[in-house]
């Protein structure tokens, strides 16, 4: 054990960029993910059949997108948006350009969040809101969302959790971050004390990004 943190300092300074590329990808792709993922889950749920805003077409549609977008394997989902990557960021090699499929691969995981979330939500708290003259708008953003706060946060933990392992995926087909050092210095170079430091680094940000989510969750949830 002792000889695999030897040389932690030889490789510390190439491992703290790693982190940092993974935290920036992690972070930009959960930002969109979230950005894009919130209103498609609020729509997925109030056009259900007796919501608020109730459109069992549209309802099956969006159903259905978030669906095939949870069901593609990310390694896949990274070779067939290739071209979308290129398009946006003028390449598909590289930290920036992992973002694109990483944001892809979440948008539709915080949707299904969401969906489930709001879901859990005492009807009779949105019927009284109804009752009371409310708008769509206004119980979506006074009813529905505060609500859901607690679940909300605890769903975009998890989601952040999963792009962490999806940013170390990424980084092994030149996505950079802590999965390309595993791969170039670790499993290419038969570096094996490179590979189980990049893996207790990644253990660290998930023990780390989980606290934080429940004592954030904890804080806002009043029940």
């Amino acid at each position: 054990m002792a000889e695999i943190f030897a040389n932690l300092g030889k490789y510390s300074q190439l491992l703290l960029d790693g982190t940092m590329e993974t935290l920036y990808m992690v972070s930009a792709s959960l930002l969109i993910a979230v950005v894009f993922g919130i209103p498609l889950g609020v729509l997925t749920t109030i056009t259900r059949k007796g919501h608020i805003l109730s459109n069992n077409t549209l309802n099956k549609a969006l159903d259905g997108i978030i669906n095939i977008g949870r069901s593609i394997p990310f390694i896949i989902l990274m070779v067939a948006i290739i071209p979308l990557t290129r398009a946006i960021v003028g390449t598909s090699i590289g930290t920036t350009a992992a973002i694109v499929p990483l944001a892809v691969a979440a948008i539709p995981f915080v949707a299904r969040v969401v969906d489930n979330a709001l879901l859990e939500i005492d009807p009779g708290i949105i019927e009284a809101a109804r009752s009371m003259g409310a708008t769509p708008l206004q119980i979506i953003l006074k009813v529905l969302l505060p609500e859901a706060l607690p679940g909300l946060i605890l769903g975009i933990t998890l989601t952040a959790i999963n792009l962490i392992g999806y940013s170390a995926m990424a980084g092994a087909i030149g996505g950079g971050g802590l999965g390309d050092i595993a791969v170039r210095y670790g499993y290419q170079r038969f570096r094996v004390e490179v590979m189980v430091q990049t893996v207790v680094i990644l253990i660290l940000l998930v023990q780390l990004i989980q606290w934080a989510g429940n004592k954030i969750a904890g804080y806002f949830d009043h029940r």
